[in-house]
């Protein structure tokens, strides 16, 4: 039975998980814990995943093969069908599920507004990686998106923000407590703003704080493992830039944030692994001799992290 690896996946009140797709088989997990030595192969060749909608995925008709590069499993067509059936389309207006608009904060002035389905919780928060977060509104879909469009033309806050700016940021982050005075004062400008929809409910600032999850608190990456420190999150080496048939990724799991993964590797190199890009790959895991010997490293290519970029703009 083949499984293709999905990437990473999130549970509200849960860790990360790998998530693996076969087909006429479903979908399965694979639950990640600080500590734990992560070590595979990739073999098989990257292939589309085809669609996931209702709950269920649909395979790529045409079974397409990827690039190692790209960031998003699936071939230009299946990609076609999500984005028309998506929210972030606009082809919903009809949809009558609740949505909450909310602030997610990345590092200190970045901050950014969006909008998720009340019923996904926070998921799609800790799916995008945002260290602390809190709700502005809730309501109907359309009334949601009108909000996103208030925030973002008045006080210059981006519905987006580059990967690879939040992952520059995140190991040089400021106390707990600064974190939520700073979405605590970007949560008063936004619900002061005139021209809310009548129909989108103000919520209170309730800071939700993920570094704990992430595994990112202080700075340190917490082993459950073991019970023990096993290394900070700061001084990140590399990047994996793409997986290539054969390549290996081997290091232990010291935290992980949206979809990266941050191992520290045999030879002390801090490495991130983004892994929207082991979407689609078969991950063989390396036998127990194999992955011992002294030879075995990683072998995929990387780059280096970005400097931390300058603060946004915008009265945040």
């Amino acid at each position: 039975m083949t499984w293709w690896c999905t990437g990473v996946r999130w549970r509200v009140g849960g860790g990360p998980a790998l998530g693996w797709y076969g087909e006429g088989k479903g979908e399965r997990e694979s639950p990640l814990a600080f500590g734990d030595v992560l070590a595979f192969r990739a073999v098989g060749g990257r292939r589309c995943l085809g669609v996931w909608r209702g709950g269920r995925r649909t395979p790529c008709p045409a079974g397409a093969v990827l690039s190692g590069r790209g960031t998003r499993a699936q071939c230009a067509e299946c990609a076609g069908i999500d984005r028309a059936h998506s929210v972030a389309a606009d082809t919903m207006a009809d949809d009558p599920r609740p949505y909450h608009v909310y602030l997610a904060w990345f590092g200190s002035g970045m901050v950014k507004v969006g909008i998720t389905g009340v019923g996904r919780g926070s998921a799609r928060l800790l799916e995008q990686g945002a260290v602390a977060f809190t709700w502005l509104g809730r309501g109907p879909l359309m009334a949601a998106r009108r909000a996103e469009e208030l925030l973002r033309s008045a006080l210059g806050v981006p519905d987006r923000i580059p990967y690879a700016q939040k992952r520059a940021v995140r190991a040089a982050l400021p106390p707990a407590g600064e974190r939520a005075a700073q979405l605590a004062t970007a949560h008063a400008t936004a619900v002061a703003l005139a021209g809310w929809p009548e129909s989108l409910e103000r919520l209170p600032c309730e800071v939700v704080d993920h570094a704990e999850v992430f595994g990112i608190e202080g700075g340190t990456g917490k082993g459950t493992g073991s019970g023990a420190e096993v290394g900070r999150l700061g001084g990140v080496g590399a990047v994996v830039s793409e997986l290539v048939e054969g390549g290996v990724v081997m290091g232990t799991l010291v935290a992980a944030a949206g979809p990266d993964l941050h191992l520290v590797e045999r030879r002390g190199r801090r490495l991130v692994v983004d892994t929207r890009l082991l979407g689609g790959w078969q991950l063989e895991a390396l036998g127990k001799a194999e992955g011992a010997a002294a030879d075995v490293v990683s072998s995929v290519p990387v780059k280096p992290v970005k400097e931390a970029p300058a603060l946004q703009g915008g009265l945040f």
